[in-house]
């Protein structure tokens, strides 16, 4: 029930803003902004009602890491010479 009434709370918490924030952009006549603003709000709350059902959710420096580990280690054997 806990999780339920998390997962609802941040789903208020998202109308709230769409509904504060939306019709300024949409006014503004700026179709991209507002286009991001959906799609990173839906992205936040998604994440957010992951992380209230307790789903691991991985860190986006995890990605970060496994991308320059390879390059770290090129450069190592490079200057250990």
């Amino acid at each position: 029930m806990r999780l339920i009434l998390a997962s609802l709370g941040i789903l208020i918490i998202a109308a709230t803003i769409i509904f504060v924030e939306y019709p300024a952009l949409s006014k503004s006549g700026s179709k991209q902004e507002a286009v991001a603003f959906v799609i990173l709000l839906t992205i936040g709350t998604v994440l957010g009602i992951a992380l209230a059902f307790h789903v691991k959710v991985p860190s986006p420096l995890d990605m970060v890491a496994a991308i320059y580990r390879p390059i770290t280690s090129f450069i190592s054997t490079i200057l250990k010479g």
